[in-house]
């Protein structure tokens, strides 16, 4: 096996990173890049939209390796789903496609791969976003690492698409018998499929990639989602009404192919990894901060916006807690024992 810390002779030789050679060493402390020296490009697929939280985090990481590196190792960013939905780009940096190294996305597109991670997207699993927090970055950050790394991938840091709620074109959802008959469109996997089956809908799995084109055409009658990637995507223009139910929290983070971290130098691996803690609050605070706006937007656009009541979230709770119990019963409760008993 390559030592990567051993510098391998790159001389005259531009690499883009998506062989298994690549340089291990970048020269870092020089005052400029040198004719000759090495180029590595770091190619990420997303289907964060251009000018979202998601893209500028994305950028503070690309910047601060550009930075770091003296322009020599750089990360290009294929963003709002250019290189594929979420699942087909997670899937192919996982068997280490030449062309894909870095993956930026949701916990459900990469359960779709990993199922034990799916246990994150469980409704209404985290009471608040302090405990989201808390749990991800201080108790099952380990643990997901595991689980990536089983998997050929190397996790570098969280972000979030935030709390999900859901949007209709035929009204409110104050109670599952309003999504009764309703085909709604579902992320694939069992637990959003088993969430919506839960609340009364009939689910559609449909590509992130698809999904405007099936809620302009009629043949889902809605969705779940936050506010923010609705307006960003465009979605919030085939609806009537939005509820917030926020019952599920999605977390996402930034993977990078374990093959392709392990042949980076500890300074590069260091620049692109940076204080993995902070790069989340810089990516959930940049979020967030637009919520308020967000929901504001809604009647704006002539969309009705409902607020859950208590009483109605714990009525969807009560409903969807069977959902817990097939994911356990299913995939294992590690990582779902790991998460709540620090709730």
């Amino acid at each position: 096996m390559t030592d990567p810390n051993k510098p391998l002779e790159t001389n005259r030789r531009k690499f883009i990173v998506g062989s298994t050679a690549a340089a291990t060493t970048f020269f870092i402390g020089r005052p400029k890049a040198q004719a000759g020296d090495a180029e590595i490009i770091l190619k990420l697929a997303t289907v964060a939209p251009k000018d979202t939280p998601w893209d500028k985090a994305l950028r503070r990481v690309s910047q601060r390796l550009k930075n770091g590196t003296d322009g020599r190792v750089r990360i290009k960013a294929y963003k709002g789903g250019a290189v594929g939905d979420e699942i087909s780009t997670f899937s192919r940096v996982r068997k280490g496609d030449k062309k894909l190294r870095m993956w930026a996305g949701t916990t459900a597109a990469a359960a779709s791969l990993i199922p034990e991670l799916a246990a994150l997207e469980l409704p209404y699993l985290f009471p608040s976003l302090k405990a989201s927090d808390n749990i991800l970055d201080n108790h099952v950050r380990g643990d997901i690492d595991t689980l990536l790394k089983r998997a050929g991938l190397k996790l570098l840091s969280f972000n979030e698409n935030g709390l999900r709620s859901i949007g209709t074109n035929f009204g409110p959802i104050k109670s599952t018998a309003d999504l009764k008959g309703k085909k709604m469109r579902s992320q694939p996997g069992d637990v959003p499929l088993n969430t919506w089956r839960a609340l009364g809908a009939t689910p559609v799995p449909i590509p992130v990639t698809e999904a405007m084109t099936a809620l302009q055409t009629g043949v889902v009658d809605g969705f779940a989602n936050t506010p923010l990637f609705t307006f960003a995507a465009g979605w919030y223009q085939t609806l009537t009404d939005f509820t917030l139910t926020e019952h599920v929290y999605q977390a996402a983070f930034v993977v990078i192919h374990l093959d392709t971290w392990n042949l980076l130098g500890t300074d590069v691996q260091e620049l692109l990894m940076g204080d993995p803690t902070a790069d989340a609050k810089y990516g959930r605070k940049k979020v967030r901060a637009l919520n308020p706006a967000l929901i504001d937007n809604f009647g704006a656009a002539g969309i009705n916006l409902h607020k859950s009541t208590a009483d109605e979230k714990r009525s969807f709770k009560k409903a969807t807690a069977s959902t817990h119990k097939k994911f356990t019963s299913k995939y294992g409760s590690s990582l779902y024992k790991a998460i709540t008993k620090h709730l």
